[in-house]
């Protein structure tokens, strides 16, 4: 097999004296140190080899930290191991400055592409369409084509390998690797290596192959990893989604080495929400076991008195089956259970669990044939009564009897004044409705019945 020089391949191997710590420590450590080996850089970077061990550990646990979106302690706490638990992709996540000042790209636009061998798990014709699927997310969105060849190695080879399988980045078994690639090149250039060992699987199960393969062929056309954990090219696995749609910072990255599109009408990618976007808006919002959490497109904003920063994360992380860019979620406290809608179906979750029987119609709770979506939705912990809001009408929904209240349809002006608009998305707390629409937000006394404040959508967030 050809080799490129052995920094391409490793992006940095270390070699370094471990810290001492106490025994208590050592486990968590040792595992953290490892990660970093593999993955910072660790003990190879020249502009630190004056720091002590500890010292050089805590730099790169910032900057792992950092990338993930993570508090930046510099030590390996509870939630900075469990995401260094997360399976991922081998490529490092740290750039060498040889690769940096080279900026490895292709100088064709047309590539070819072949299969070496195929996973057990998955039927070829599967395999086929699930790596074809993943050269055309990049198609779509740049001047690139890609054929399959049969009869000689393709630009690109894609193969599955386990264990040591001589180039120098070992995969790990059913443990955190997945896959990885390497920069554009000659020889070993543009290849893709999965791990034999891994559950491949063409849906949200497990690992999707198409998701990892549209990851790794980012890094084949010489892209690095993302700190967007809303981008394709962020280095953990994350989750895939039948309705998969490239980030818009995917695109940007990928157009700025090889130029746009050539379609007439430019595509355009999913962006990720950041908390303190002043035009924040919101699909739809709950509380839930003491927490508060935030929907918009595929992710969750997840506030709470225990943490201090807001957390941005997928749904699917939660809840794996559940869609994105919900209508209404609302929490359930009597039944410890909260309900999402979509159209005209809704899903029940018990904590992490999805209930079994689900999705239903929303019609099974009382809604005429003419609803077609519900807009927001809110359970009042005090009544036990559910208020579900649907253009400017709203329903009372009685949790006791899981019956919609006779006498509703209602109008929200008449018994809500000062909600006079189109709701986006409603949750209770401090005995007010907080009532949201576009990147604003109305805080409603229910037993005054008048609203008392005006805010901005994102205030909840420390902004």
């Amino acid at each position: 097999m050809p080799r490129l020089p052995l920094l391409l391949l490793l992006w940095g191997t270390s070699s370094y004296a471990f810290p001492v710590f106490q025994e208590g420590q050592r486990q968590d450590v040792e595992t953290a140190w490892k990660y970093l080996e593999n993955y910072y850089n660790l003990g190879n970077d020249t502009e630190v080899k004056n720091l002590s061990g500890k010292e050089l550990m805590a730099e790169k646990l910032k900057e792992m930290q950092q990338i993930f979106g993570l508090k930046v302690t510099g030590k390996s706490d509870p939630e900075t191991l469990r995401v260094m638990s997360n399976p991922r992709c081998g490529v490092s996540d740290v750039t060498p400055e040889a690769i940096i000042s080279n900026n490895p790209r292709w100088t064709k636009t047309h590539l070819t592409y072949s299969i070496l061998n195929y996973t057990p798990l998955l039927p070829r014709a599967v395999v086929d369409q699930s790596i074809a699927k993943a050269f055309r997310v990049w198609s779509d969105v740049t001047p690139l084509t890609f054929s399959r060849v049969f009869d000689e190695e393709g630009d690109i080879v894609l193969a599955f390998y386990r264990g040591d399988h001589g180039d120098n980045n070992p995969f790990d078994g059913l443990s955190i690797r997945l896959a990885h690639a390497f920069q554009p090149g000659p020889g070993i250039g543009g290849d893709v290596h999965f791990d034999l060992d891994e559950r491949w699987t063409d849906t949200s199960e497990n690992f999707n192959l198409f998701y990892v393969t549209a990851h790794e062929l980012g890094h084949s056309l010489g892209l690095t990893h993302s700190s967007d954990i809303g981008a394709l090219m962020f280095p953990s696995y994350t989750w895939y989604v039948d309705d998969f749609v490239l980030n818009q910072e995917d695109i940007n990255r990928i157009q700025a080495l090889y130029g746009p599109s050539p379609n007439p009408i430019q595509p355009t990618g999913a962006t990720t929400p950041r908390p303190c976007d002043s035009a924040l808006t919101f699909d739809a919002i709950t509380t839930f076991r003491g927490e508060v959490i935030f929907f918009k497109g595929r992710f969750y904003i997840r506030v709470s008195r225990a943490i201090p920063e807001p957390e941005l994360n997928l749904i699917g992380i939660l809840w794996p089956d559940l869609p994105g860019e919900l209508d209404a979620v609302y929490e359930a406290s009597m039944a410890d259970e909260a309900y999402f809608f979509k159209g005209t179906q809704f899903w029940a979750v018990r904590g992490h669990e999805e209930q079994a029987g689900y999705p239903k119609s929303i019609h099974t709770l009382g809604f005429p044939p003419t609803v077609r979506k519900i807009d927001a939705a809110v359970s009042a912990k005090e009544t036990k009564k559910t208020y579900f809001f649907v253009d400017d009408q709203y329903w009372r929904f009685d949790e006791q009897k899981r019956s919609t209240e006779p006498g509703f349809s209602r109008k929200v002006a008449k018994d809500f004044p000062g909600v006079d608009s189109k709701v986006d998305a409603v949750f209770e707390a401090f005995g007010f409705f907080y009532f949201f629409g576009g990147s604003s937000q109305l805080e409603f006394d229910p037993n005054a019945k008048k609203v008392t404040h005006v805010l901005k959508s994102n205030s909840w967030f420390n902004c």
